[in-house]
């Protein structure tokens, strides 16, 4: 079985600058890759693949995630639950709109009490 990369330092950091704003989300090391959570919910897991691609997972509602779906890559949907999505993360990247979907995944997974700390665009 190939082996999965590590997820670049960098990378973590870019998402961490994000989620590790967020109320009470921490970040921990996963089977593989990393993963950000809030209580016992995962938030996002960011990781390599065993095709040398890196990938984050996060949640979203329902109708975004047939939406996600829908669009093709970089998004997919994930088998690792009902509602979450994926994304291939490379150059192409939209880094601005990846921290607007993780924002989000977090309220979905946070208490009402740390989900209403935040603020959020629109």
């Amino acid at each position: 079985m190939p082996e999965r990369p590590e997820v670049p330092a960098a990378m973590v950091r870019r998402i961490a600058k994000t989620l590790g704003a967020l109320p009470d989300c921490y970040e921990e090391s996963a089977w593989v890759g990393v993963r950000w959570r809030v209580g016992p919910a995962t938030v996002a897991h960011v990781f390599g693949g065993e095709d040398g691609l890196f990938r984050i997972t996060f949640r979203a509602e329902p109708d975004e995630v047939m939406a996600f779906e829908h669009l093709g890559e970089p998004y997919f949907r994930s088998s690792w639950g009902q509602n979450v999505v994926g994304m291939l993360l490379d150059e192409g990247t939209d880094w601005t709109e990846l921290a607007e979907l993780l924002t989000d995944s977090y309220c979905l997974q946070a208490p009402v009490r740390l989900a209403s700390q935040v603020e959020r665009p629109g």
